[in-house]
C-alpha cells in the first residue's frame, strides 16, 4: 500500500535525516519526496511504499511520537484516502 507522510514545524537541521531513518529502521521504500522550507517553516510531503501487513494505526502512533520528539507535526494516510481528501 502506497502512503502520504507530511512533516511541518521549525526548520532545524536533521529533520529529514530522522524521517528516512525511522522509514529505513522498518523497512518502508521512499517514493518520492518533495521539500520546502518557508521563511522559518519547514514542510515536506513523501509518497512511501508500505508493506501489505502494515498497522497502519499503530505506524500513524509512532510517526506521531517520532514528531513530538523532533518538535514537528508528522502524519501519514493511506494514498487512496488523502487523494479522496484533496477531491473534496
Amino acid at each position: 500500500m502506497k502512503a502520504i507522510l507530511t512533516a511541518v514545524g521549525k526548520e532545524k537541521p536533521g529533520i529529514v535525516a530522522k524521517i528516512s531513518t525511522f522509514l529505513a529502521d522498518r523497512n518502508i521504500n521512499i517514493l518520492d519526496i518533495s521539500q520546502t522550507i518557508m521563511d522559518d517553516t519547514f514542510t515536506m510531503m513523501m509518497q512511501v511504499q508500505l508493506h501489505e501487513d502494515e498497522d497502519l494505526s499503530a505506524l500513524i502512533s509512532q510517526v506521531r511520537a517520532l514528531g513530538k520528539e523532533i518538535g514537528i507535526e508528522i502524519n501519514i494516510r493511506n494514498e487512496e484516502l488523502y487523494r479522496a481528501m484533496q477531491q473534496l
